[in-house]
């Protein structure tokens, strides 16, 4: 969820031109702890940020958003573009030795287009897999599917990560039980203590690409000998950890204690450069959500500026912003949003009593231990009141609040929920297409579980869009049904923060993610 700013091109190159002369250990504070280690099951973001540790992707993108080759050596496609062929380069090997194959690399796109908004989209075109040979495979569709680079080198949730044959064709809604991947960094399994610590070693086997690092494409050089992701759950704690020089990072601070980390001397505050959005979703299978009018109602009701004061407070941080696809983006709009998420109880009260709503508690998993996201529930609840909803919320850790809400479809009476609050990275968000929460296919679409077909056809007609205005139509044609169905509300944008020792130094350009190679600690 969180970005590292960079220090200077010219202070990176004088420090990696340097040898270094010891062993160097990274200690830092991630955003939650680690109980999840399936990146291709799971939608939460410390297990993304674990997933590009260990593992690697055929494509990847750069500074500027564009897609490049990683593990992919070279691809070439047929004239009627149904036939996509994929080389991988050499060098590729797993974490046990054993090499990358094109079977392997089959067998997790098989698993990912499973689980993910965009590899679900690009299965429904027909897409098949052929090996050609060792390193070659070629996907073979029935329809074109023009962004089919762009899902392979989908940067953030669901990563199609390349894990090898035996693990990915794990059932991809069951967690995986062993961690081999062919990335930067292999994982001390021995030292992992749930809850307390997860240490990744330097992978000396890996061969970065001849290229410069360019967001999370190029060559991945490792500089770091260790790097230990110690868990601290009080914020207070995490903090003093610092100052005091016991960590040397923390991935999200509380912004509450932004100012005391600026005036530190020695540390340092950095902002990400892309948008978060909060969002709103709701339980389509139980009641009251299960009514559409139920929904729209609590758009109505919901409003951003408490959300964005409760859980960031800091005005440099966050902006109100209606846009579905985020502000300041090729497809931001405001189509189909005039009079909603502006707290209008009158208006929602109108709808409850239309829908002849009975009463029936809404259920809120709030995360305790992850600060930016867990103020999201008590202030829905509040806004949800005031139009006529009753609410429940129900605090627990972020891991767990996850495994409920992808596992437990029935009632809350046996573990189930109705709404929730959280937040997507900008990359995740950009379109139609790659939106999670847009997925709209029944018991195969994200918790929630929207069942749609005009908004998968409306999908559809974006994959099919070619220019920009007409891409700009099709994504206008999406959030404005979108927001009459209730799929999800936004709440608002916020910029992230981390905090850090100036010892430690980044290289430029700015990843889109969390990553560890490429930085050094003096």
């Amino acid at each position: 969820m969180r970005r590292f700013l960079m220090a200077s091109a010219a202070a990176f190159a004088a420090l990696s031109a340097a040898p270094i002369a010891s062993a160097q250990t990274l200690k830092v504070v991630m955003h939650s702890d680690v109980k999840i280690i399936d990146p291709i099951w799971s939608g939460a973001y410390i297990t993304r940020n674990y997933g590009y540790m260990l593992y690697d992707t055929l494509f990847a993108v750069d500074e500027k958003l564009s897609v490049k080759p990683q593990m992919v050596e070279s691809w070439k496609t047929s004239d009627d573009g149904l036939t996509w062929t994929f080389t991988l380069r050499d060098g590729l090997e797993w974490h046990d030795g054993k090499p990358v194959t094109a079977e392997d690399c089959v067998a997790s796109l098989k698993r990912w287009s499973a689980r993910d908004s965009m590899g679900q989209k690009l299965a429904s075109y027909g897409a098949d897999y052929r090996i050609v040979d060792a390193k070659t495979f070629q996907i073979v569709l029935k329809e074109k599917f023009g962004p089919l680079l762009e899902a392979l080198g989908k940067p953030s949730v669901v990563v199609p990560f390349m894990m090898p044959k035996r693990i990915a064709e794990t059932d991809p809604f069951k967690q995986i039980d062993e961690m081999i991947g062919s990335g930067p960094f292999t994982l001390a399994k021995a030292d992992w203590k749930p809850g307390e610590k997860l240490t990744f070693h330097k992978n000396k086997k890996y061969k970065p690409r001849s290229e410069p690092m360019s967001g999370l494409s190029g060559g991945k050089v490792v500089q770091l000998d260790t790097v230990e992701w110690i868990w601290i759950p009080d914020a207070e704690t995490q903090l003093n950890a610092l100052i005091n020089g016991e960590i040397d990072m923390i991935e999200s601070p509380s912004f509450d204690h932004v100012p005391v980390i600026e005036k530190t001397k020695g540390l340092k505050v950095v902002k990400g450069t892309v948008s978060n959005q909060f969002v709103f979703r709701p339980n389509w299978l139980q009641p009251p959500f299960n009514d559409p009018k139920i929904r729209l109602a609590a758009a109505y009701a919901l409003s951003q500026p408490e959300v964005l004061e409760a859980n960031i407070g800091d005005k440099r941080f966050y902006r109100v912003c209606k846009a579905l696809f985020t502000c300041d983006s090729p497809l931001a709009s405001t189509a189909g949003m005039d009079g909603l998420i502006e707290g209008n109880y009158a208006k929602a009260k109108e709808l409850l009593a239309e829908a002849k709503y009975d009463g029936t508690p809404v259920v809120m998993p709030q995360p305790t231990d992850l600060g930016v996201i867990k103020q999201i529930a008590p202030v829905a609840k509040a806004q949800l009141e005031k139009a006529g909803f009753k609410v429940e919320v129900q605090p627990m850790d972020w891991q767990s609040m996850v495994t409920r809400l992808t596992t437990k479809k029935g009632p809350p009476s046996e573990g189930g929920w109705n709404a929730f609050g959280t937040s997507w990275v900008q990359l995740d968000i950009l379109d139609p297409l790659m939106t999670p929460y847009l997925i709209a296919t029944c018991d195969k679409a994200r918790a929630g579980w929207p069942c749609d077909e005009k908004m998968e056809k409306l999908r559809d007609n974006f994959v099919k869009a070619e220019s920009l205005p007409e891409k700009k139509a099709a994504a206008d044609a999406v959030q404005i049904y979108a927001m009459q169905v209730g799929t999800h509300v936004p709440l608002g944008e916020w910029f992230g923060v981390s905090a850090a020792s100036d010892k430690v130094q980044y290289p430029t350009p700015l990843a889109p993610v969390t990553v560890f190679w490429g930085v050094t600690k003096k």
